[in-house]
């Protein structure tokens, strides 16, 4: 990639955008932001309680994203951002209308397995059903990738970046 894509990657909580984003930036020698960083203490309030956030909590949480996003234009950089609905995706375009997304998905078994087992994250198992239920799926008209969860994650980020490379500048 010539131009350095500014890169989000998404997905339901326990897909391991926490760990394949900052192995993603990495490979592509750029910076790595943390999402749930983003969040106001209210949002991390409601969730560490198993209170589902509503949009008008999700509003200011994608907007300092998409300003990251922003700022990083031309420059490249990833960031981890649940982004589970298209019109959370057209928020941050809106904000910084280059991003690519990589839409980590996996088989959900596989998943809530995986958030059973990680330590100090305020996002509990009882919310992964709400997650699924939110998400809508990447469209082909959205600048982005759906890479399998399945694996290692240096085997997850090596097909991130082999999806990535398929996607011209133009379509950013």
């Amino acid at each position: 990639m010539s131009t350095p894509h500014v890169v989000v990657v998404m997905g339901v909580a326990g897909t391991g955008k926490t760990t394949i984003g900052p192995l993603l930036a990495a490979r592509l020698g750029v910076p790595y932001a943390e999402g749930d960083d983003f969040h106001p203490q209210a949002n991390i309030a409601k969730m560490s309680a198993c209170v589902p956030l509503d949009d008008d909590d999700r509003w200011p949480w994608l907007d300092a994203i998409g300003t990251w996003a922003h700022e990083r234009a031309g420059l490249g950089g990833v960031v981890s951002c649940s982004a589970l609905k298209r019109s959370y995706r057209d928020r941050l375009r809106a904000e910084a209308p280059g991003v690519v997304f990589v839409h980590l998905s996996g088989d959900r078994a596989l998943i809530e397995d995986r958030m059973a087992h990680r330590q100090g994250h305020f996002m509990p198992t009882a919310l992964l059903d709400s997650q699924f239920a939110t998400l809508q799926p990447l469209q082909a008209d959205e600048a982005g990738v759906a890479v399998d969860v399945a694996g290692s994650p240096e085997e997850i980020t090596r097909r991130a970046v082999e999806a990535l490379s398929g996607i011209p500048e133009s379509a950013a």
